[in-house]
């Protein structure tokens, strides 16, 4: 049986769990051409390169949002560590650290102090970001305020920012935020497989079951305003098209490190792991972490509570890839990445 290991030293977010199946062979062409059936290309780029987390090769991937219809503005400069060639901007969901949030207008800062407080808004609103990093840290994307891509980690939404670069950026969403069932007809529109569809589907009912049970509100009328946005979709279907297109029959995973500290969202600072990542993992496996900052976002919770059928270390396997998937911030101590062992078990 093709069997998938993910080894979560580092936690999971939606562009972490994408680089690391693009590093384990997943076919990079084939996800494009597969994303396209969604007919949001001229709102998206996709982009993924090789990079270097403390030593160690990975595969960065990152949804760059563009500048159309819905005014979005990049303005960025960093020194990230690369390989061989010029980075682009990421959206981390290592980026992550956010919480879905639920307001119409948002403003929202980022700073990153010892204490690590991330302050992040929802998507799909008229909202500004400025992000002054003057320190390492840790997915956003993922996903919460915006990149989010994806990814070190946070929000289904998910902003995930390297800390050995400056960025600034601006969004402004004019399009309004997207409800589940808008995600839903989107998604069952495109003409995707059958497996590929449903597992799509499974991780956002996941997601909106947790909002739901956490506002109040039944999933039909439960409304995404990090979730509902582009890098978001792209990232949780993305991950779907190449989980399917390796073949894979089954999921092992470790137990999750979710991080420490506290994220500002739009009900004030909370603690980590974020009031969605913690529902959605209710009978998971956590594990105990030292790092400053949201290791596991939304999405990556999302992720594992949907395809993980069994927690636990390294199963009895003939291993026959490896792939390493890059999350936005670089830490000190070990790389910001995400494992994948694929073999016959």
């Amino acid at each position: 049986m093709k069997t998938l290991y993910l080894d979560c030293f580092s936690g999971i977010s939606g562009d972490m769990f994408i680089g690391a199946l693009l590093d384990a062979g997943a076919d990079p062409v084939h996800l494009r051409e597969e994303l396209s059936k969604l007919r949001m290309e001229d709102e998206y780029e996709l982009r993924w390169e090789k990079v270097l987390k403390n030593g160690i090769t990975c595969t960065k991937f990152d949804v760059i949002l563009q500048k159309d219809s819905h005014s979005h503005v990049h303005s960025l400069t960093h020194t990230p560590e690369k390989v061989g060639h010029k980075n682009e901007y990421s959206h981390s969901h290592g980026r992550e650290g956010h919480e879905y949030a639920h307001s119409h207008e948002h403003e929202h800062e980022h700073e990153h102090s010892q204490e690590h407080v991330h302050t992040h808004e929802g998507y799909g609103h008229v909202h500004t970001h400025e992000h002054d990093h003057t320190q390492e840290d840790h997915e956003h994307e993922h996903s919460h305020g915006h990149v989010h891509t994806h990814e070190g980690h946070g929000h289904v939404h998910t902003h995930e920012h390297n800390h050995n670069h400056k960025q600034v950026h601006v969004h402004d969403h004019l399009h309004a935020h997207r409800s589940y069932k808008d995600i839903v007809r989107l998604i069952e529109a495109a003409g995707f497989s059958e497996q590929v569809e449903n597992t799509a589907l499974q991780i956002f009912k996941k997601i909106g079951e947790a909002e739901g049970k956490i506002h109040g509100v039944p999933l039909d009328e439960v409304h995404f305003h990090e979730v509902g946005a582009v890098d978001s979709i792209i990232d949780i279907v993305g991950g779907a098209i190449a989980f399917h297109q390796l073949g894979i029959e089954a999921v092992i995973s470790s137990p999750i490190p979710v991080g420490k500290g506290k994220i500002r969202i739009d009900h004030g600072i909370y603690p980590v792991p974020a009031p969605a990542t913690l529902e959605m993992l209710r009978g998971i496996p956590i594990e105990r972490s030292d790092i400053r900052g949201e290791l596991t976002t939304p999405t990556g919770a999302a992720l594992i509570a949907v395809l993980a059928e069994e927690f636990g270390s390294i199963p009895s396997m003939r291993i026959q890839t490896i792939g390493y998937g890059a999350g936005t911030k670089t830490f000190p101590d070990h790389p910001n990445a995400l494992r994948v062992i694929i073999g016959d078990s």
